[in-house]
């Protein structure tokens, strides 16, 4: 039986194979037309097992989300303001919904209010050329939630922090 022929049932029991595949992942993905397919050469396992692994591995919270991290200094993105906006808790998964989908947001999500500090319970990073293409887009925001806008607030970033996912180190 070889590592690969086991799965992980939690953080505790991570399979070698596991581990290989977080170490070759841990620098991003292979930037080719099918990354899974060259994990797979590289592992010398299939395609199909990298995607169960890495399914199994999100299942279990090794791996919380597999995301691009696009660098929008590079993009031309030089405001990036995160929102965060009070809205009808019945309301929060259709309206972060259509705010998700604005070309000038890259995520938006559901966080709990902490109550009476933090009244917030949706958050939306924002990206423009400047402040002033941020505050634009805001303004956009707080139309298309018209009235069920409750408050908000927005935390402009003021340098770039190095973002980086799982890393463990390689076995010698």
């Amino acid at each position: 039986m070889s590592a690969c022929d086991l799965l992980c049932d939690n953080v505790m029991q991570l399979a070698e194979c596991d581990r290989q595949l977080i170490e070759l992942t841990q620098g991003g993905l292979p930037l080719v037309p099918q990354p899974y397919h060259e994990l797979a050469r590289q592992m010398g396992i299939s395609a199909d097992e990298v995607m169960l692994r890495i399914q199994r591995m999100q299942d279990n919270g090794v791996i919380r989300r597999i995301a691009a991290v696009p660098n929008h200094y590079k993009l031309g993105f030089r405001a990036n303001g995160m929102t965060v906006w009070n809205v009808p808790d019945e309301k929060v998964s259709a309206l972060g919904e259509q705010i998700g989908a604005l070309d000038f947001v890259s995520h938006c999500y559901h966080r709990p209010r902490h109550p009476p500090l933090w009244h917030y319970n949706l958050f939306a990073m924002v990206h423009g050329a400047s402040r002033d293409d941020v505050q634009d887009h805001i303004a956009a925001i707080a139309r298309l939630l018209g009235d069920d806008n409750h408050g908000s607030d927005v935390l402009f970033s003021t340098r770039i922090l190095k973002k980086t996912g799982l890393r463990i180190r390689a076995r010698e």
